[in-house]
């Protein structure tokens, strides 16, 4: 009797290669979260800017698993969740880790990065709802409706370029005000602007 295969080998029996595209974005997140925490435990720029790096490499992830799954005609619901899972890790909690990385830890700070990350959780969510209706006849969706996630890695080059120009920590860009209880950098509201647009439903981005 021919006994079952191991349900990990089932399930990746199960990916097409545009999947294993898409993990390779999600690594880049992790990746991402693990040298900014190094950053803050030693303070060496370098480990900031891998952290940064691997922001790009991630939206290269992102455009080749669209691509490859499109030129092979292999879409499916199992590739749309992977790759909204990973686009939250590295477009939404990685620019937040590294933003608090940067310096962004004042409690108003903090809630413009939770924002941020809920933003864009919510966007993905509702991508994934909408999308086939919005595809109509064409099997392919016409249009963001708000900022795609990815628009992220401008947060992350924008920290990237601070940090070069040694405008981090308690020299971040734009300074802090103290409103109650709590500091919030100015840098923080352009957390808040990305989440924002990400929410939004009357901006219509055009689908490449």
């Amino acid at each position: 009797m021919q006994q079952a295969a191991p349900r990990h080998f089932s399930m990746l029996r199960g990916f097409h290669l545009a999947d294993f595209f898409t993990l390779g974005n999600a690594a880049c997140g992790v990746g991402a979260v693990f040298f900014a925490m190094l950053y803050m435990q030693g303070q060496l720029l370098t480990h900031f800017y891998l952290a940064a790096a691997l922001a790009p490499a991630a939206f290269i992830f992102d455009v080749l698993d669209g691509r490859i799954a499109r030129a092979r005609h292999q879409h499916s619901a199992l590739g749309r969740e992977l790759d909204s899972l990973s686009d939250v890790i590295s477009f939404g909690v990685a620019p937040a880790a590294l933003g608090f990385a940067a310096g962004l830890q004042g409690g108003w700070d903090v809630a413009a990065l939770i924002y941020f990350v809920c933003c864009g959780v919510s966007r993905l969510a509702r991508y994934n709802v909408t999308a086939e209706q919005l595809s109509g006849d064409s099997g392919k969706v016409a249009y963001f409706e708000g900022t795609p996630i990815p628009t992220s890695v401008l947060l992350t080059g924008l920290l990237a370029l601070a940090a070069a120009l040694g405008h981090v920590g308690q020299n971040l860009y734009g300074g802090a005000w103290t409103l109650g209880p709590w500091d919030l950098h100015a840098f923080a509201l352009l957390f808040i602007l990305s989440g924002s647009l990400m929410i939004s439903k009357t901006l219509h981005i055009p689908k490449l």
